[in-house]
């Protein structure tokens, strides 16, 4: 935000002092000073001269030899490459030795043969605006009694200024103008506060029309109102005041210059009396306002809904624009939208040269309705801007309406005061201005305690010190001494504050942060790791002493990504604003992504890589959800690797998280996108199936892949890639794959009080005796079932501290669909020396137990 010194005393004439004083005012109120200028400066040399003849340049086409009267008695001789200038006209001269505001020394010196005794400016070249296309002429701009040779600056009546760029942070919405930020100066400099006054409209001129959504009575409403404009607010959710007024018999002409200068220094375009009045409008007070061309309104007609899906319109900057549904339009009588709510008038009621009828609109709009829209559309302006910040839905409206007719009045009539019903500028007949009004927020009065607002910000202020902070700033501040508490009413231009700790941040403001002692916050509560960030960080400690180095792709993938995957096109999210057109869709697997880096690695030689990620993985919303499906993943990927090589690494997070029966399982029935969305979704895993062949997960090796059982519940896919998806990402030889929900599986240990592993116990000095046991296993019983049922053997009392897989084997000797499974088994005990007999029960004990629950014989 941008602002002029000699602006803000227009609203408080006490505020005086140096220019770095008053940045430090600014700074200290919150409005940080992001640059400050000292404008109406002009370079010594720089004079207003005069045009005394023009002609050809003998040596070059494209320029020409200008003589110059500059007020020193003598012409001057200057070669100009513009010819937008005629004999007699004023114009801005920079006299040989003169520095210009961008450095460049003024010389005289010979051009194409022909002496060139100083410069000819354009407007850019001094600093008064960005035009370079010409020579800036300023016959009708001087002021009275100037003379050639003035300097430059005296002759066009320019004053020292400062300007000051602002940063305004998104909960000051009062700041957003010129009148809001003298408020707060005023108040912390101790000096009035007074906003001009422009003229009152007569009572019997207005005529107010509630909506639905008031709970207010209809107000002085007559047959005269049908002669105006007429409004409806369809939807009062969307729009809480919506105000129109005519203005008739208008000429649409250049801005007056003091009121164009204004609006260039703050980094404004001029356009127009009436596109100009609107901005001067929007950056003094605070509220954006629209102008149509009354002549292209249907019977002058507006209403105010949600937009229909897929209704178009093209705006000012001559963009059609594709309108969702729940985006916030104006209609006109015949509802086509001729604006969208709060951010962009549509072309087809533009203000234009031929225009003598106006309807002004001034409103206030749900702020984040407009946000939505605005970024949904990637369409920002200045109005936008502060509709979504929240604007002021009170007194400013009509104030704001005033302005606009006393600055319309001097731009038409060369005066501040508008005639009604006059031959060259009126506001319409009937009724002035027309008014609806739908749901505003409500503005209870807020409990202030002395006692919360000295806790929190370390002060010791008193309650009537309180009380009179507010009071400066326009809030309404009730004392009660009794009980140390301030009863406050909120102002309507400040949306952004609800709740006690608001107010306390405007009191700290007010009084001064360099005024509060610094103190450290004693607290008894001693900041420490969740559960589940205490497993998240054992879980990338483990996998980088795996020897796997730590990735974070970015989450956008495009839809060739995903299908080059195997994954589905149906579960992905569709991003309507994505960073890039290419990658519209987010990632439903971290597969896509990390393929992605695995193939820039051996494209660019680096070899095979152990590569890992803790991200996010996005489905679509289900039954009752408005965001999408995220969930915290975590994948690993070994090129170079088989898929044992990924079981070892889920085996070493398994052991280092102590997860609950965790195993593998391959499916026996078709893996359908149903059923990998219910495992996504962490239904229950069903073991009973009637298909008899394979199935291929999605994107993973069909037979050298399973799912991963934690707790009985599907919690990830553990494998190789198909080779189809490797060689679709150009990627040579296997690449080891484990995908895991480790959200759901750190939220089962978050439940069981997980505090950081393993729990350890001391090693047993006693002897170990290992046995050796080979089971004849059909094809359809996984090894681990074997495994878990020894190890069910082992808690109901045998003996054995460690079980491994030690062969596989097949063979003519073995039944067919069946194969030999040798485990190796550890006997020992922690408080003496097994004897043969304890180690030959444990043992039976164990065969008995995978002969019982799996009817697996013992291999004779």
């Amino acid at each position: 935000m941008k602002v002029l010194l000699s602006w803000l005393r227009e609203f408080a004439d006490g505020i005086q002092g140096s220019a770095d004083t008053l940045s430090e005012v600014l700074d200290e109120l919150g409005l940080t000073v992001e640059s400050m200028t000292v404008t109406g400066a002009m370079p010594d040399g720089l004079v207003l001269a005069k045009v005394v003849d023009l002609r050809p340049h003998p040596n070059a086409d494209r320029m020409q030899l200008v003589d110059i009267d500059d007020g020193s008695g003598r012409v001057l001789q200057v070669c100009c490459g513009a010819f937008n200038m005629q004999t007699g006209d004023l114009i801005p001269f920079a006299r040989v030795g003169t520095v210009m505001p961008n450095g460049l020394v003024i010389k005289r010196r010979r051009i194409r043969g022909e002496e060139s005794a100083g410069m000819c400016c354009s407007e850019a070249e001094i600093g008064m605006g960005n035009d370079t296309s010409g020579i800036l002429v300023l016959n009708q701009k001087v002021v009275d009694k100037a003379k050639v040779g003035m300097p430059l600056g005296e002759a066009l009546g320019m004053q020292l200024d400062v300007l000051w760029d602002l940063e305004v942070g998104a909960n000051r919405p009062d700041a957003m103008c010129v009148m809001g930020i003298a408020r707060d100066m005023a108040a912390k400099l101790g000096v009035k506060f007074q906003p001009p006054e422009w003229p009152e409209l007569s009572h019997t001129d207005i005529d107010t029309v509630y909506g639905s959504g008031s709970d207010s009575a209809v107000d002085g409403s007559d047959s005269a109102s049908t002669s105006c404009a007429s409004v409806e607010i369809l939807d009062p959710t969307l729009c809480g005041r919506f105000s129109v007024r005519q203005l008739r018999n208008v000429t649409v002409c250049e801005s007056p210059r003091w009121l164009a200068d204004r609006l260039i220094a703050l980094g404004m375009r001029t356009v127009n009396n009436i596109v100009d009045i609107s901005n001067y409008v929007m950056l003094e007070l605070g509220q954006p306002s629209h102008a149509f061309d009354l002549d292209r309104l249907p019977s002058s007609r507006l209403r105010v809904r949600r937009a229909k899906q897929g209704e178009r319109l093209v705006t000012l900057d001559g963009v059609e624009r594709v309108l969702f549904e729940g985006d916030g339009v104006i209609a006109d009588e015949e509802d086509r939208v001729v604006s969208i709510a709060g951010v962009m008038g549509g072309a087809s009621t533009e203000i234009s040269d031929s225009t003598s009828n106006v309807l002004l609109e001034m409103a206030w709009w749900d702020p984040p309705s407009i946000s939505r829209t605005a970024k949904r559309m990637n369409l920002s302006s200045e109005a936008a801007t502060r509709f979504r910040r929240g604007t002021d839905w009170g007194e400013n409206v009509e104030r704001s309406f005033r302005r606009f007719v006393s600055l319309l009045a001097e731009s038409v009539c060369g005066s501040s005061t508008a005639s009604v019903g006059g031959n060259s500028f009126s506001l319409g007949t009937g009724s002035v201005t027309v008014e609806a009004w739908g749901c505003v927020p409500r503005r209870t009065p807020l409990c202030v305690r002395t006692s919360k607002v000295n806790q929190l910000l370390g002060t010791s202020l008193q309650t009537c010190e309180i009380a009179n902070y507010l009071r400066s700033i326009g809030f309404v501040a009730s004392t009660m001494s009794e009980n140390g508490t301030v009863d406050v009413v909120i102002p309507t231009w400040r949306w952004d504050t609800s709740t006690e700790t608001d107010i306390c941040e405007e009191v700290a403001r007010l009084h001064g942060y360099e005024k509060i002692i610094r103190t450290v916050p004693s607290s008894g509560v001693v900041g420490c790791l969740t559960s589940y960030q205490k497993a998240r960080r054992l879980v990338r400690e483990v996998l980088l002493g795996a020897g796997c180095d730590e990735i974070q792709p970015i989450p956008f993938v495009s839809p060739g990504s995903l299908s080059a995957a195997g994954l589905p096109l149906a579960d992905a999210v569709t991003l309507t604003n994505p960073v890039d057109r290419n990658e519209p869709l987010l990632r439903t697997s971290m597969l896509p992504s990390t393929l992605k880096v695995v193939a820039y690695n051996q494209r660019h030689l680096n070899g095979d890589v152990r590569l890992f990620e803790v991200g996010h993985v996005y489905l679509k919303p289900q039954a009752g959800q408005l965001l999408p499906d995220e969930r915290e993943y975590l994948c690993v990927a070994l090129s170079g690797e088989e898929a044992p090589e990924a079981v070892a690494v889920l085996d070493l997070l398994s052991k280092a998280l102590s997860l609950p029966r965790c195993s593998l399982h391959q499916p026996t029935h078709a893996h359908t996108h149903e059923h990998r969305r219910a495992h996504q979704l962490g239904h229950e895993h069903r073991h009973a199936c009637t298909h008899k062949h394979k199935p291929q997960l999605h994107g993973l090796h069909p037979t050298r892949s399973a799912e991963v059982i934690v707790a009985s519940q599907v919690c990830g896919h553990v494998g190789e890639i198909s080779p189809d998806v490797l060689k679709a990402y150009g990627i040579a030889g296997r690449v080891a794959w484990l995908e895991l929900d480790i959200g759901k599986i750190l939220q089962h240990l978050k439940e069981r009080n997980f505090r950081g592993g393993q729990r350890y116990k001391a090693v047993s000095k006693y002897p170990v005796s290992e046995v050796d046991l080979s089971f004849v296993t059909p094809d359809n019983v996984a090894a681990s079932e074997v495994e878990k049922a020894i190890w069910s053997a082992v808690s109901d009392g045998a003996l054995a501290t460690q079980v491994d897989l030690l062969d596989v084997y097949r063979g003519s000797a073995l039944p067919e669909n069946a194969r030999s499974l040798t485990y190796r088994l550890r006997f020992q005990a922690q408080n003496r020396t097994l004897t043969d007999a304890e180690i030959a029960k444990s043992r039976q004990a164990c065969i008995d137990n995978v002969d019982k629950t799996l009817n697996v014989k013992l291999r004779s």
